[in-house]
């Protein structure tokens, strides 16, 4: 996936024409590296819930949480093995090809896929053999459910509904509950599951989709390397001389990886431990410090090459370019404003500061150099008009990989690269799993008209596009405390899309909005990511890490509001640039 872009650069460059089906063929790829991911992260239990089941008693009443969570998301991933292979027979039959390879060749990694994860959730379910057996009845459930669809046809689907609703609040995958709910609405409404991972397959192979794995690859080799102790290096020399630099230094940092890692809380578990000492070692006070890291994990979203803002960009069709520009001086406040905070904690406690010395700041310059170019690469790449976002994507891993390997020599060629590209492939395996049946649901609702309906109802009762973007970021905030960015932004985009043509917002400007209320959902129960994963890392109770986050959340949400209503943040440079 890396090589076949780059040569598609230097075979233009040459020959002034591209490879002949290069780009369907790293499509493809996307497709079996991303389900093959899904696969492993369930055999790994990597898979992305909501978490509620660590609310439940530990002993008997997690570990029967975990057998019928199990069970239900088992059925529902049979019946989505059920739904693939019916997609892959019928396009067997068709005999279309995709770059010289038959496409239903390409496309039996998903049956593959969702028969492995199936089996692994059962495995994973208990550490008993009753309770596997148990589990493995859901396997049963859903061939059955799949063998006989017309049961389901034109009859109430709440039973079902509750059914998925009780398995994810158990600790069922998410994609399970997506998927669940996709598959039962095309049941009850005649339409054949095959038409489910139509949709999957579609987004799976869309042309940009491929930057998400590469770019990730990119995160993966920052953070593995030791490029975050030559970035806190080189930010402190500049910017510990301030009051409260330590903290400015670590939401610096940790944006600089978010936007690589998009948030998957990568930053968190990577760099947590480092940050988490160096404002220790400055005399931060400690709630300050887990609120901060908590909250900087997901700070960054806004900034290219940002995962979400490309897969907003995938699936609200508008140009990705035009979002990366557009998130950036909204996403400069943001981390403004945090920074400003951490500042006033560092006049507050007394925190110590790093006086400036021109040599240190010299030689951390030269020490951070090869990762500081990473952003101005990917940015002259596609602004420069010299590669796609895909071939930029590629040319930053290629760079990384370079750098950490055979440049600084942080990372070992036959030790440390096979674990950065198996966590890599898991972390994009997890989302993309989710993306797929996601889909799903969104050609549902767009089928059943229900964006249509909500702008002619919002159109009805709302009239100022004051009072739509105020109803829009409570909804979108719910919304974050219920979804993952991923799924929100496949199942919730195409729903506001329409409504902020009709209030006449500006598209990337609706999207920028939308992203970064979606950054909050980072730090809101049950989903709220970041509280869990600080949780772990910093052995702290949720409650705490949750009260800890709290004058974090709102100073974002201030940011949010402030981005919301002041949209020249987001046009502003658009226009500078010629939109």
């Amino acid at each position: 996936m890396v090589i076949l872009p780059l040569a598609e650069i230097v075979w233009r460059l040459v020959f002034k024409i591209g490879i002949p089906g290069s780009g369907p063929f790293v499509q493809h790829l996307t497709l079996w590296v991303g389900f093959l991911g899904a696969a492993i992260a369930a055999r790994e239990g990597r898979l992305l819930t909501l978490a509620t089941s660590e609310f439940l008693p530990a002993g008997r009443p997690r570990r029967i949480a975990g057998i019928v969570s199990a069970l239900i998301a088992a059925a529902i991933t049979m019946l989505l093995f059920r739904a693939s292979l019916q997609m892959v027979l019928i396009e067997r039959e068709s005999q279309t090809m995709v770059a010289s390879v038959p496409t239903w060749i390409t496309q039996l990694v998903l049956p593959l896929s969702f028969l492995m994860i199936a089996l692994w959730l059962v495995w994973r379910a208990d550490s008993r053999w009753t309770g596997r057996a148990i589990a493995a009845t859901g396997i049963a459930i859903g061939l059955w459910i799949g063998q006989f669809p017309q049961f389901f046809e034109a009859k109430p689907a709440w039973p079902a509904m509750i059914a998925v609703l009780i398995g994810t609040v158990l600790g069922g995958p998410i994609f399970a509950t997506l998927g669940g709910v996709a598959v039962f609405l095309f049941m009850r409404n005649g339409v054949p599951i095959a038409a489910m991972p139509v949709e999957t397959y579609r987004l799976a192979v869309s042309p940009t989709l491929a930057a998400v794995p590469l770019f990730t690859l990119t995160g993966y080799l920052l953070s593995e390397g030791h490029a975050s102790r030559r970035l806190v290096g080189v930010f402190r020399a500049f910017f510990g001389w301030i009051p409260g630099g330590t903290a400015v230094v670590v939401a610096i940092v940790c944006a600089f990886f978010t936007a690589f890692t998009g948030g998957s809380g990568v930053t968190i578990l990577a760099l947590g431990a480092l940050l988490y000492q160096a404002l220790q070692q400055d005399r931060y006070r400690d709630r300050f410090s887990l609120g901060l890291l908590t909250a900087c994990g997901s700070l960054g979203l806004l900034f290219p090459p940002s995962l979400p803002l490309i897969l907003y960009g995938v699936v609200a069709q508008i140009p990705i370019e035009h979002l990366f520009i557009g998130g950036i001086l909204p996403g400069v406040l943001l981390l403004g404003m945090v920074a400003a905070w951490g500042a006033r904690e560092g006049m507050i406690s007394g925190a110590g500061r790093h006086p400036f010395r021109v040599g240190t700041a010299i030689q951390a310059l030269r020490d951070a150099a090869f990762e500081l170019m990473l952003p101005v690469i990917v940015m002259l790449a596609i602004f420069g008009g010299f590669a796609t976002i895909v071939e930029a994507s590629a040319l930053t891993a290629l760079y990384a990989f370079v750098v950490e390997v055979f440049v600084k020599r942080d990372l070992s060629l036959t030790r440390d690269i096979p674990r950065v590209l198996h966590n890599s492939v898991v972390l994009v395996g997890g989302v993309l799993v989710i993306l797929g049946v996601a889909m799903g649901l969104s050609s549902y609702m767009v089928d059943a008209e229900v964006p249509a309906r909500l702008v002619a109802w919002t159109q009805q009762h709302v009239h100022s596009p004051l009072v739509f973007l105020l109803a829009l970021n409570v909804f979108l905030l719910i919304v974050g405390c219920l979804l993952d960015i991923y799924s929100a932004i496949v199942v919730v985009v195409p729903l506001i899309v329409p409504l902020g043509l009709a209030f006449g917002i500006h598209p990337v400007h609706l999207g920028i909005i939308f992203i970064a209320n979606l950054e909050l959902g980072y730090l809101t129960p049950p989903v709220g990511l970041n509280l869990f994963l600080s949780s772990y890392r910093f052995n702290k109770p949720v409650l705490e890490v949750a009260r800890a986050s709290l004058p974090m959340l709102l100073i974002l949400l201030i940011g949010v509001l402030v981005i919301t209503y002041v949209p020249w943040l987001t046009t502003g440079l658009l226009k500078f640039a010629g939109d």
